[in-house]
């Protein structure tokens, strides 16, 4: 099992920038690839960013592709998701989650584990 919590959501004004962590604990986090997704209301959850196990592999959503970096401690234990010029459209709730195999992945489907979420404003 493994249990994750993500943190530093909140409200920003548009341009602004941001630090989500994820905190990991159980099985050995650094065998996982993990990810971030997230939602926002009426919508259905998206892919936002992934690294592998070792962090050789990065792959971002278009949306967010030059703005936000995902990057991982293996030795904290945690991952975490920087936002830069943030913009309106980027409210949502962020998840944090582990992947079955130790790969970067867009797929939803291969992410076995997920964290309650944190929430991200952004005003106009």
């Amino acid at each position: 099992q493994v249990q994750l919590v993500e943190s530093g959501g909140g409200l920003v004004q548009a341009g602004g920038s941001l630090r989500l962590s994820c905190a990991a604990s159980g099985r050995t986090f650094s065998a996982y690839g993990m990810g971030w997704f997230r939602q926002a209301p009426g919508k259905e959850r998206e892919f936002v960013a992934t690294i592998s196990w070792n962090g050789a592999s990065n792959y971002y959503a278009d949306s967010v592709k030059g703005r936000f970096t995902i990057s991982r401690d293996n030795v904290r234990s945690t991952v975490y998701l920087q936002m830069n010029s943030l913009k309106p459209e980027d409210t949502a709730v962020y998840y944090c989650a582990a992947a079955r195999y130790s790969s970067a992945s867009s797929n939803a489907d291969q992410y076995v584990y997920w964290g309650q979420g944190t929430q991200v404003t952004v005003s106009s």
